[in-house]
């Protein structure tokens, strides 16, 4: 009997979800991955504290995200769903992970440069979890014996990270850990912002109005279409490269009617017939999720339920391998 594949994929709850969380990971995410494979999804909380945060809404963004991924049709039948931090063994794993680290490595990592340097020229600094999260990331993944770590293009360095630190505590402790897997999905929405078609719909951006977020109601959607930028040609024509706005906005409609971005872009002679066809299309894309939060935010002991049995099951798979990993750098057991 061949053994399934191993997933596991999160969402950090720092921002509302939004149309290119869905586009872009969720809706494979219930299609496909939960099918597919034993598959672990994650609400990665620990992750939202190495930024300044207030305390209520992170726990109120923890929820929502949980109760939209099961809106948007994640089944706890088929998969499992859970909050990392209500999983102790991602912390034990992680100070493991900083004791294979190195200090250099961490410090190459993107996004802590990147995040650093705004807040130095600011005049301030960050906080030290934002330098070690790596090696909770990697011990997000490493705990459940992985295989595969569906990722976008933002998140691959910290993935390639994994794989080191997981090959270098087998070569140092015996083997442990599966080396797991980055796949990119071989069509996935990216989804950018509509008011700025060169950076990606980001959940934490402080700036809305290009932002389609999941709960958005359907004439908020609307208007955010509306006005979203295209350029100052007429003509409706796919070139991402020299037109970014309209190219996002076929990108949109493509990944919600299943056509192809140059061909959709032929049947259109108006930026004007374009937009109000992408902002039907996203608000229908949407609707049956949104009804869904609804019913369950109006269940919350359903939710707590579904999270509690998935922290049980991920800890049951995680705690022999972490276990594991500590006998192997010779601690107690």
């Amino acid at each position: 009997m061949v053994e399934r594949a191993r997933i596991f994929s999160g969402v950090k709850p720092t921002g509302h979800l939004t149309l290119g969380n869905y586009l872009g990971a969720m809706r494979r995410w219930v299609e496909e991955d939960q099918h597919r494979a034993d598959a672990l999804f994650c609400v990665v909380d620990l992750h939202a504290l190495t930024v300044e945060h207030e305390p209520a809404r992170v726990r109120r963004l923890t929820r929502q995200a949980a109760t939209l991924l099961l809106a948007a049709g994640l089944d706890p039948a088929r998969c499992t769903l859970f909050v990392q931090s209500q999983v102790d063994e991602h912390l034990r794993l992680s100070y493991l992970m900083e004791c294979t680290a190195s200090d250099g490595e961490m410090r190459r990592m993107i996004q802590y440069r990147e995040k650093a340097a705004r807040e130095q020229a600011r005049g301030g600094s960050v906080r030290l979890s934002l330098l070690t999260y790596p090696a909770l990331m990697a011990a997000d993944v490493l705990a459940y014996g992985t295989h595969e770590v569906p990722v976008g293009e933002d998140q691959a360095q910290h993935l390639e990270l994994t794989r080191d630190l997981a090959g270098r505590f087998n070569e140092r402790y015996g083997a442990t850990f599966v080396m797991p897997k980055v796949t990119h999905p071989a069509v996935a929405a990216r989804v950018m912002d509509l008011q700025e078609p060169t950076s990606k719909m980001g959940k934490s951006h402080a700036r809305t109005a290009g932002i389609v977020y999941l709960l958005d109601e359907p004439e908020v959607v609307r208007k955010k279409v509306m006005r979203a930028v295209t350029d100052t040609a007429s003509e409706v024509v796919y070139e991402r490269g020299e037109r970014p706005g309209v190219a996002n906005l076929l990108d949109v409609l493509a990944a919600c009617t299943g056509g192809e971005p140059a061909r959709l872009a032929e049947g259109y002679a108006s930026y004007g017939a374009l937009k109000r066809d992408v902002a039907e299309a996203v608000v229908e894309l949407l609707r049956p999720a949104r009804e869904r939060h609804a019913e369950l935010a109006a269940d919350p002991r359903y939710v707590d339920g579904v999270l509690r049995e998935g922290a049980e099951r991920a800890r049951a798979l995680a705690r022999p391998r972490v276990d594991a990993a500590y006998r192997a750098v010779g601690l107690l057991a």
